[in-house]
């Protein structure tokens, strides 16, 4: 545990380091903030404009820094050959991986956490109150970006960078819009659209059950007993995917 925690904070020190997460959280923070401009051209309910945008938001930038910082955080020890050095040393390839999953998931929590607290505090210049609901409609998001974490970093152990980010983003795509292709193939397809419909259905995570924009943003009552349910259903997730890339890692030869 402690090798897998020393991973962790070298990858989370070596993101933080890494100039493009800055530009990223910075023109996260500038459309937050740019979003109060759209609030001029609207007549009432200025801070849901407000909240939905930056919800939004903090998704799109958080998939960005999960994507493309997540498939450089094992190809890039590949590419500089100290994989040979760690490896060679008593570190596993699992724990590896996991070390380089959690320094990654620190690092989301950090930036997603500075941008909801950004909007939080728009929010309550707009309202004159306070939004709780935004931070969980956040850590489900954070939920549905360690499954993309996972994702990354298994296509990261077998295929090259590129690749590995259009597979990620694919399936973020699908899994956003797996529940509205299943309901157009059953209705407009044939057979093999449905059974290709069902196959991405199950396959694939399902991570529109962890966009809450809509009933935080409106102030909507939620199923707590729901919510738990989702919350472990993320959470299996994403350890089945990190299981699958420790055995790609694991039968992968770096000769």
């Amino acid at each position: 545990m402690s090798r897998v925690l020393t991973i962790a904070g070298m990858a989370f020190t070596e993101t933080i380091r890494d100039k493009i997460l800055y530009s990223i959280l910075v023109f996260a923070l500038a459309m937050i903030g740019s979003s109060t401009i759209l609030v001029t051209l609207s007549v009432g309910g200025e801070g849901r404009i407000v909240k939905d945008l930056g919800l939004a938001s903090i998704t799109l930038f958080g998939l960005f820094i999960a994507v493309f910082i997540g498939i450089n955080l094992v190809s890039r020890e590949i590419e500089r050959r100290t994989i040979f050095t760690l490896l060679s040393k008593p570190v596993r390839r699992a724990e590896f991986l996991v070390g380089k999953f959690f320094g990654l998931g620190l690092t989301l929590a950090v930036n997603i956490g500075v941008m909801a607290a950004g909007l939080l505090a728009l929010a309550w210049l707009l309202e004159d109150r306070w939004t709780p609901g935004i931070f969980l409609a956040v850590g489900f998001t954070f939920l549905e970006l360690l499954i993309l974490t996972a994702t990354a970093i298994l296509f990261s152990t077998f295929s090259t960078p590129t690749l590995s980010a259009i597979y990620t983003l694919l399936v973020f795509v699908i899994g956003r819009l797996s529940a509205d292709l299943m309901a157009f193939a059953s209705q407009f397809g044939g057979p093999s659209l449905k059974t290709a419909a069902v196959c991405l259905y199950y396959l694939l995570p399902n991570l529109a059950r962890f966009n809450l924009s809509g009933p935080v943003v409106n102030a909507l009552p939620l199923d707590f007993e729901v919510l738990a349910l989702t919350t472990l259903y993320g959470l299996a997730y994403a350890a089945a995917v990190l299981s699958l890339a420790i055995a790609v890692f694991q039968r992968r030869d770096f000769r």
